[in-house]
């Protein structure tokens, strides 16, 4: 105990000698329930997970390093003296927590709020003066692996860049000094102002985020609100009032309106409206939430279904001062659509016909597993969900299928299954090793698929889990043909464990932990894990693959092998490969979006790689004058606009200048979509071509 209470005092002598000039924002401290969670999460995790990891020094040390990570990621708060101090604790966090002691990462957490105090007001100190930008200077953007400041001279003058470079960006777009000022002023104080609405439950999750992805990437811990949201996001509903709602300048404001919720059947709520007071019941007082975090207030707004919620607003188009109304409304069942599975039809020239290609996007893997253990007939789930698409394609005639599922990072695994029964019937799917060595074969168990003509599978790097064992299984019966880029890389299966029923507790205190409890391997044997899956016909993507994927993660599982399940592959797609691959080589030659997004990438690629930013203004007009006059040359041709770069971030512009951006970017021509469906086009095409030869093939053969 003696050596954590030491650690813990030093802390606060730094705070009072160094930030003196400055309000110190709230002191947290842990409570008993957290250092409860942390020690039986300890216990459990040291046990039960795929590879136990025993809490001892060394993995005290990563979760130290990962902890300030977390933190600080581009090393702009911290000094290394800070560093220094945290270190002389770093291999006694294994301890601490077998003590139920969690002084050492609230210690920690202490001083960075205080750092970003001080950086906040440094920042905004700055604002006063002006800026040289015919000089030749640069700001790093990329500081992840760069040593943190070694005084507060060094830190004051990384933030001088970065005030600049912020202004720079600022003055390009277009704004005079004075909207400059009063832009970053805020800006910065926002900032500031989060620093003291930090809770004790915000330092406990990042420090058990910390914990669980220091045994494996995608072991996580979920407190309450984690919970919540995590079990919203599988069954794609929740209760409450149907508004997205979003923090701006201090106010709760609805961004969007759920179709067919209470808040937009009401008829009394309207887009940029604020809620300014929260009541609960026809008859409970009303809260003032001016100025409280965004996740409290949607706390306050959720709840039982047919239950009442008052809500005082602040119309949108009223003043700071303007008149308020209050009004009631009966909590509802939300389905949140957007996350599910929806379908288009794009019709394509390919030969001498034309084709019509269903495109089904799934989201997410979604699975409401509570509705169905209780044997909801109606429950929600994504391959229910695609199969009634997939109905209505064949009513419509399509000539193929393709499985969107870009930037979908999983879900259920029996979902995955039966999404993949969709398509072969009854089959292997994908084989699972426990802890213990012992290999499971899971399969699809559909007496026939749904669908049985061609299709395909678009992926991309944020492809991961479910997404990349039914793209896979796909590939591994040569099913239909895999587009895109290589997928994450994420072989390995995850559990939720509730901590409260493990220790039968009667009330939720301690959480759940999502826990990695086996490997998935492919019916062929190999596994997704760190190679993902490789697409039969690759195209280019924007992301960096050595910060995003499973290769970025330097405590991965490796890739490793086993035995093929007993399965049935066809040969079709292995046989058109080399004809689609030669249609697609000679489309994209000639086709000047997919030529322009080849250049974007190599500019983005480019720029990351350059990792710095000129701060002269001569310099940075030159770039941005090409970067425009690139953009008219493709308006002229009808592809798109140039949305620029005002230099404003999230909330700083109007809300309809905000959704017109949004909208604008949804509505931007898809150029790999568009390739995809032109590549399952010829993939119909070629298949009905065999289709025929074989049908004719067999007439001359039978009337011999």
């Amino acid at each position: 105990m003696r050596i954590a209470y030491v650690f813990f005092g030093a802390f606060l002598a730094i705070a009072q000698s160094a930030y003196a000039e400055v309000a110190s924002p709230p002191v947290l401290a842990p409570l008993k329930r957290q250092a409860q969670a942390a020690e039986l999460s300890a216990q459990f995790l040291s046990r039960y997970s795929y590879k136990p990891v025993p809490l001892d020094d060394a993995l005290s040390a990563r979760i130290m390093d990962q902890f300030i990570k977390s933190l600080d990621p581009d090393r702009m708060l911290f000094l290394q003296t800070d560093i220094d101090k945290f270190m002389s604790g770093r291999s006694e966090i294994d301890d601490a927590i077998e003590r139920k002691d969690l002084k050492i990462p609230f210690a920690i957490f202490n001083a960075y709020e205080q750092r970003v105090v001080d950086r906040m007001n440094y920042a905004r100190s700055l604002l006063k003066q002006d800026f040289d930008f015919s000089a030749q200077e640069n700001y790093s953007v990329l500081r992840d692996k760069a040593p943190w400041p070694q005084s507060k001279a060094e830190s004051n003058e990384l933030w001088r860049k970065r005030v600049k470079s912020d202004w720079l960006r600022l003055k390009l777009g277009g704004k005079n000094d004075a909207a400059i000022r009063e832009t970053l002023d805020k800006r910065y104080e926002n900032t500031l102002e989060r620093a003291y609405k930090f809770k004790s439950d915000d330092v406990f999750q990042s420090f058990m985020d910390a914990y669980s992805t220091s045994i494996d990437p995608h072991t996580d811990y979920f407190g309450a609100a984690a919970s919540a949201d995590f079990n919203v996001s599988m069954k794609l509903s929740l209760f409450g009032i149907g508004a997205v709602l979003q923090e701006r300048d201090d106010y709760t404001t609805i961004r969007e309106l759920v179709p067919g919720g209470p808040a937009q059947l009401s008829g009394k709520l309207a887009v940029g409206d604020r809620i300014t007071g929260v009541g609960q019941g026809k008859d409970g007082a009303i809260k003032e939430v001016v100025g409280t975090r965004l996740d409290e207030v949607v706390q306050m707004i959720r709840g039982k279904k047919d239950s009442v919620v008052r809500l005082d607003i602040l119309p949108a188009d009223a003043g700071a001062d303007g008149t308020h109304r209050v009004i009631s409304l009966v909590r509802d069942k939300i389905s949140l659509d957007k996350q599910a599975a929806r379908k288009t039809v794009l019709s394509v020239k390919a030969g001498d016909a034309t084709r019509k290609i269903g495109i089904i996007t799934l989201p997410v893997f979604y699975e409401d597993f509570e509705a169905k253990r209780k044997g909801d007939q109606d429950y929600k789930s994504a391959s229910r969900d695609v199969a009634k698409l997939l109905d209505e394609l064949k009513e419509e005639k399509v000539d193929s299928v393709l499985i969107d599922l870009r930037n979908n990072g999983g879900g259920s695994l029996d979902e995955a299954i039966d999404l993949t029964g969709l398509f072969i019937g009854n089959g292997p799917v994908v084989q699972q090793r426990g802890s213990d060595g012992k290999i499971e074969v899971k399969s699809a168990e559909l007496a026939a698929p749904v669908w049985t003509g061609p299709m395909g599978v678009l992926i991309n790097r944020g492809s991961a889990s479910a997404s990349e064992i039914f793209a896979a299984a796909i590939q591994d019966y040569g099913r239909g043909v895999i587009v895109g880029e290589p997928s994450f890389g994420k072989g390995t299966v995850q559990t939720v464990v509730d901590l409260d029923q493990i220790v039968r507790n009667s009330k939720p205190e301690f959480g759940e932990l999502k826990v990695t409890i086996a490997q998935f391997f492919r019916v062929d044997g190999g596994t997704t894990q760190l190679h993902g899956v490789t697409p039969d016909i690759s195209l280019p993507g924007l992301s960096d693959p050595t910060n995003f994927g499973e290769t970025s993660y330097d405590n991965a599982l490796p890739w490793a092998q086993i035995k093929p399940a007993n399965y049935t592959p066809a040969d079709t797609i292995t046989t058109l490969l080399p004809t689609l691959q030669s249609r697609h080589d000679a489309r994209v030659e000639s086709n000047p979006d997919f030529q322009r997004l080849l250049k974007d990438i190599a500019d983005l690629k480019a720029q990351r790689e350059k990792g710095v930013v000129s701060l002269n203004e001569s310099e940075r007009r030159k770039e941005a004058a090409a970067r425009e006059k690139r953009f008219k040359d493709r308006a002229e041709e009808g592809d798109g606009e140039d949305l620029g770069d005002d230099g404003l971030e999230a909330g700083e512009r109007s809300l309809s200048a905000d959704i017109a951006i949004e909208n604008a970017r949804k509505n931007a021509k898809d150029v790999l979509l568009d390739e995809t469906v032109a590549i399952l086009a010829d993939e119909a095409d070629l298949q009905e071509g065999v289709l025929k030869a074989a049908t004719k093939e067999s007439g001359n053969t039978n009337g011999k």
